[in-house]
């Protein structure tokens, strides 16, 4: 399904990205896999306890190795808080915040095989209902490490609707992205995808399908895939939702 990229702050991103999350020592031969099938985004994490990030950049470099073009690919990672880490850290516990999503940042680089990247992103804020000093101090230390050049974009995921009002509001460099899980039982995380609407963020939902089955296998939804006649898209309750959230008819 060939689905146009987007332009994000005059950056072409992929439309669908390729989610890295739990996979393991799979996760080589499947990001592999992934890009031989079309991908070009690939959303991982500096966060051992749920990804592995040195796998993904094992099945880049590979991928490069057989002529895939740097600027073909859209690589998205992560900057976890420690809570949110097991015991295999890409940072000094210790450090100030600031000072650990720069280590974390050299990490990823050096686990990617990469020089930049093309999106960072906060793994979650470090409070649940507002923005707490720590995430004002690692979104500065995201925003200098944009302003140098080495990150051309800027995120925030499992964001509340006030947190990205309060994210807006004191970033110097703005979010590019919002990735959260996106539930038809809470409405479609609709008031936040309002305010990335009006903020120029692009909304990144995961979880899309695999938290929705009863959406997916619904009445509605297997009759438009029924209905549907592009050739592009399959006929699958899957691909009809995932065109409905997106904004497709």
């Amino acid at each position: 399904m060939a689905l146009p990229p987007l332009s994000v702050r005059g950056i072409r991103v992929p439309a669908l990205c390729y989610g890295t999350a739990w996979k393991e020592d799979a996760t080589e031969a499947l990001v592999a896999a992934a890009l031989a099938a079309g991908f070009r985004a690939i959303d991982t994490a500096n966060q051992r306890k749920h990804y592995y990030e040195a796998g993904v950049g094992k099945a880049i470099a590979r991928a490069v190795r057989d002529g895939l073009r740097r600027d073909e690919l859209f690589v998205q990672t992560k900057f976890t808080f420690l809570d949110g880490q097991d015991a295999r850290l890409p940072y000094d516990r210790d450090a100030p915040i600031g000072d650990q999503v720069v280590q974390s940042f050299r990490s990823s680089l050096e686990h990617l095989g990469l020089d930049v990247l093309d999106s960072l992103v906060l793994h979650g804020p470090s409070q649940r209902d507002v923005l707490g000093a720590a995430d004002h101090e690692a979104w500065t230390a995201m925003e200098s490490l944009a302003e140098q050049g080495r990150v051309a974009l800027l995120g925030i995921s499992n964001v509340t609707a006030r947190q990205l009002t309060e994210l807006v509001e004191l970033a110097h460099v703005p979010p590019a992205f919002v990735q959260n899980r996106c539930y038809a039982n809470r409405g479609w995380d609709a008031e936040v995808r309002k305010l990335c609407h009006a903020h120029d963020i692009v909304y990144q939902g995961f979880s899309l399908l695999t938290a929705n089955r009863a959406v997916v296998s619904g009445k509605q939804v297997t009759a438009i895939a029924a209905f549907r006649t592009d050739p592009e898209i399959p006929n699958s309750g899957s691909a009809s939702l995932f065109t409905i959230v997106r904004g497709g008819r």
